[in-house]
C-alpha cells in the first residue's frame, strides 16, 4: 500500500522530528556535563551554569525544532502513524550516546532498535489514508459522535478517580496511577493537537479557520492536557524508577492514543483486516523494542559505580508494587550524574 502526499510530509516530519528530539537530548547532555566542568556545581545539585552553555541551548533549540516537526505532522498523518515513530527518537538517542558518551549499546539494546525500526516499517507501509478535511467543523462533528463522547466521558471519569481516589491512597505506591493520569489525558492532547494542528494548515492555505470559536476550544483542551500531563509526569518521575516509568507510560499512552484516533477520525475504516493486524504487529514490535532499549540502556553505567556487577534491572512488578516507591529511585539516582537525572526526566516529555 502506497503512502499518499499527506502520509508521506506526516511520515517524514515525524521522522525529523524524532531525529532532533534524539540528539537533542546528547547535545544538552554534553552541555550540561561541559557547565559542571566549568562552574564545579552541577544542575542536580541546584547551579544554573547551564544557561550560560551555548551547547546548551542549541540542544534546547534542536528539540524545541523537533517538537514543532511533530505538532505539524499530525497535521498531515494519521495518530497511528505518527505516535510509535516517536519511539525512533530513543533509537537515535542510544547510538549518539554510543558514539559520543561511550553509554555501551549492548546486544539486547540493539536488538530492541531493530524491533523498533521493523515494527515502524510495517506501521508505515499499512497505515491509513485519511479522508481530506475541510473545516475545524469536520473535526467538531467527529468529536461529537457518540463513540467519542463514551470514549470521552470515560477518560474524564478515570481521570478524576484516579487523581482524587487512588492518588492519596496509593500514588506512591503504584506507578499505575501517575502513569495513568499522563496517558489519558495525553490521548485528549493529541487528538486536540490534531485538531489544532489541521485547522492551522486550512488557515496558512487560505482557508481561515481562526475565526471559529472551536479552534479556540480545542487550543484550551491542548493547554489543559499538556499541563496536567507535564504534572503528573513529574510526580511519578520523583517517585519511581525512570527505567520503569518510561516504558510503561510510552506504552500506555500509545496505546491509549491510537484507541482514540481510531474512534474519533476512524483510522481503520475501509482497512482491510490484513492491514489492521499488521499495523497492530508492527505496534507490538515498537513497544517491545522500546521496553528492551529501556532496561539495558544503563548496564554500563551501573557496573562502573558497583565494582563491576551490574545489577538487573528493576521488574515492571517492583515498580508497580515497591512499598513507598522510593527504593528504587534513590537506587537510580545513587548510579546517575545528577544531571543525567535531569535529563532523563525531560526524555519523557
Amino acid at each position: 500500500m502506497g503512502l499518499s502526499d499527506d502520509n508521506l510530509k506526516g511520515f517524514v516530519l515525524a521522522l525529523l522530528s524524532s531525529g532532533f528530539i534524539g540528539a537533542s537530548f546528547i547535545i544538552k547532555k554534553k552541555g550540561l556535563r561541559r557547565a559542571a566542568a566549568v562552574s564545579g556545581v552541577r544542575a542536580g545539585y541546584g547551579g544554573y551554569a547551564y544557561l550560560l552553555e551555548p551547547l546548551w541551548w542549541l540542544g534546547m533549540i534542536t528539540m524545541i525544532v523537533g517538537e514543532v516537526a511533530n505538532f505539524v505532522a499530525y497535521a498531515f498523518a494519521p495518530a497511528i502513524l505518527v505516535t510509535p515513530l516517536g519511539a525512533l527518537s530513543i533509537i537515535v538517542s542510544a547510538v549518539l550516546a554510543h558514539f559520543l558518551l561511550k553509554e555501551k549499546l549492548h546486544q539486547l539494546g540493539v536488538l530492541g532498535c531493530v524491533m523498533c525500526i521493523s515494527g515502524s516499517v510495517i506501521i508505515v507501509i499499512h497505515a491509513p489514508q485519511e479522508s481530506p478535511i475541510t473545516s475545524v467543523h469536520e473535526i467538531w462533528t467527529m468529536a461529537t459522535e457518540p463513540a467519542f463522547l463514551l470514549y470521552l466521558g470515560s477518560v474524564i471519569v478515570l481521570v478524576f478517580l484516579l487523581i482524587f481516589h487512588f492518588a492519596p491512597s496509593c500514588g506512591h505506591t503504584n506507578v499505575l496511577v501517575f502513569t495513568g493520569i499522563c496517558s489519558l489525558m495525553g490521548s485528549l492532547s493529541v487528538m486536540s493537537v490534531k485538531a489544532l494542528g489541521t485547522a492551522l494548515k486550512l488557515t496558512f492555505e487560505g482557508n481561515n479557520q481562526l475565526v471559529y470559536p472551536e479552534t479556540w476550544f480545542f487550543m484550551f483542551i491542548v493547554a489543559t492536557c499538556v499541563i496536567t500531563q507535564m504534572n503528573y509526569l513529574n510526580k511519578a518521575l520523583d517517585t519511581f524508577n525512570t527505567a520503569v516509568v518510561s516504558p510503561i507510560y510510552y506504552v500506555m499512552f500509545t496505546s491509549l492514543t491510537i484507541l482514540a484516533s481510531v474512534i474519533m477520525f476512524k483510522d481503520w475504516d475501509g482497512q482491510s483486516t490484513g492491514s489492521i493486524i499488521s499495523e497492530l504487529c508492527g505496534f507490538i514490535a515498537v513497544l517491545s523494542g522500546t521496553i528492551l532499549l529501556n532496561s539495558t540502556k544503563d548496564f554500563d553505567r551501573v557496573s562502573s559505580f558497583r565494582g563491576g556487577h551490574a545489577p538487573l534491572s528493576p521488574t515492571l512488578s517492583t515498580g508497580l508494587f515497591s512499598g513507598n516507591g522510593e527504593s528504587s529511585k534513590h537506587d537510580e539516582e545513587n548510579v546517575l550524574l545528577p544531571e543525567e537525572i535531569c535529563l532523563r526526566k525531560q526524555e519523557l516529555y
